[in-house]
C-alpha cells in the first residue's frame, strides 16, 4: 500500500514541479519585458526622440501597460508642440510690439531734443540777464533734460526687448565663422577703457599673444562682452577691478570676466540669466539696469554653440565664463 501511495504521488510531484517552473519562467519573462520597457522609456525621455514603446509579448497586462505609456507619450508630445507654438507666437508678438513702440518714441525723442536745443539757445541769449524769465527757462531746461533722459532709458529698454525677442524668435541672423577671440576681447576692453580708468578700475587682461580661434560671430561676441563689462561697472564697482582671462582645452575656449565687487549670492545664482531679473540695489539710479543684458548674453552664447555661466563668492570674486567651441587651424 505504501508503494502504491508513493507511485501515485510521483505524478502529483512532477505536476507541481512543472507548475512552479512555468510560474518561474513566466515571472522571469515578465520581469525581462518590464526591464525592456523601462530602458526604452528612459531613452525616449532622455533623448526626446518622439519614439513609442514597443513590446512583443502575449501578456495582455504588459500590452495594456505599453499602450497606456504610449498614450501618455503622445499627450506629452502634443502638449510640448502646443507650448512651442504658443511660445513662438508670443515671441513674435513681443518682437512686433517692440518694433512698433520704437517709431513713436523716436519721434518723441526728436521733439524733446529740439525743445531742449531751443531752450538752451534762448538761455544763452539771456545769459547776462538775471531775470525771472531766465530762472523759469533754467527750470524748463532741467525738466526737458530729465524727460529726454527718461526717453533715452525707455528706448534702451525697448531696444533690449526687441533684440531678445528677435534672438528667441530665431529672427536674428548669427552667421558663425572662425575668429580670434583674443582680438575681440582686447577691442571690448578698449571700448570701455576710458570709462573704467575714469572710475579708478584696475584692469587686468590675461590674453595670449597668439590667436585663439573659436566658432563665433563677431557682433554677437562684442555684445556679450559689452554686456558683461557693463555689468561689472554697474554691480562690481565696489571692487574697482576688471579682469578678462582666457583658458583653453582641446575642445573649448573659456573667457572669464572677473570682478571683485559685492558679487551675487548663491540664492540668486540661477536667476541672473532670467528676463527682467535685477538685484535689489539695481533700482537705484547709480546702478540702474534693465535686467535683460545677461539674458541676451546667454542666449547669444547658446546660439553660437557655447554657454555663459556664473560663479560668485560675494565680496571676493565674481566670474562670468563664456564657453565657446575652439576652431583648430
Amino acid at each position: 500500500m505504501n508503494m502504491a501511495i508513493f507511485i501515485l504521488g510521483v505524478p502529483a510531484a512532477v505536476l507541481a514541479a512543472v507548475v512552479l517552473y512555468r510560474q518561474f519562467v513566466f515571472r522571469a519573462g515578465t520581469q525581462k519585458k518590464l526591464s525592456e520597457i523601462h530602458r526604452k522609456l528612459k531613452a525616449i525621455l532622455d533623448e526626446e526622440s518622439g519614439e513609442r514603446v514597443m513590446v512583443f509579448t502575449d501578456n495582455k497586462e504588459l500590452m495594456e501597460l505599453a499602450a497606456q505609456i504610449n498614450r501618455l507619450l503622445e499627450e506629452k508630445a502634443k502638449t510640448e508642440a502646443d507650448f512651442r507654438r504658443s511660445e513662438i507666437s508670443s515671441r513674435k508678438m513681443l518682437s512686433n510690439i517692440s518694433h512698433d513702440l520704437k517709431t513713436p518714441l523716436t519721434v518723441i525723442r526728436g521733439y524733446l531734443e529740439i525743445m531742449r536745443t531751443r531752450e538752451e539757445a534762448d538761455l544763452a541769449a539771456q545769459a547776462d540777464q538775471q531775470t525771472a524769465a531766465g530762472t523759469e527757462g533754467q527750470e524748463r531746461l532741467q525738466m526737458l533734460k530729465k524727460a529726454e533722459q527718461k526717453a533715452e532709458a525707455m528706448m534702451e529698454l525697448i531696444d533690449s526687448f526687441f533684440s531678445l525677442a528677435k534672438i528667441e524668435a530665431g529672427d536674428t541672423d548669427i552667421t558663425l565663422s572662425s575668429l580670434d577671440v583674443c582680438e575681440v576681447c582686447r577691442e571690448s576692453i578698449l571700448d570701455f577703457y576710458e570709462l573704467l580708468t575714469g572710475a579708478d578700475f584696475q584692469v587686468e587682461a590675461g590674453l595670449p599673444e597668439i590667436p585663439v580661434c573659436v566658432q563665433g560671430n563677431r557682433e554677437a561676441l562684442q555684445r556679450i562682452f559689452s554686456n558683461l563689462i557693463s555689468n561689472v561697472i554697474r554691480y562690481g564697482a565696489d571692487g574697482k577691478y576688471l579682469g578678462i582671462f582666457l583658458r583653453t582645452d582641446e575642445q573649448s575656449a573659456y573667457i572669464d570676466v572677473v570682478d571683485k565687487g559685492k558679487g551675487i549670492d548663491s540664492v540668486f545664482a540661477d536667476s541672473v540669466f532670467e528676463r527682467l531679473f535685477t538685484m535689489e540695489d539695481s533700482r537705484s539710479r547709480s546702478v540702474q539696469g534693465n535686467g535683460l543684458g545677461l539674458t541676451i548674453a546667454k542666449k547669444l552664447a547658446e546660439r553660437m554653440g557655447g554657454d555663459l555661466t556664473l560663479e560668485s563668492v560675494p565680496h571676493v570674486r565674481t566670474i562670468f565664463t563664456v564657453t565657446l567651441k575652439r576652431m583648430i587651424p
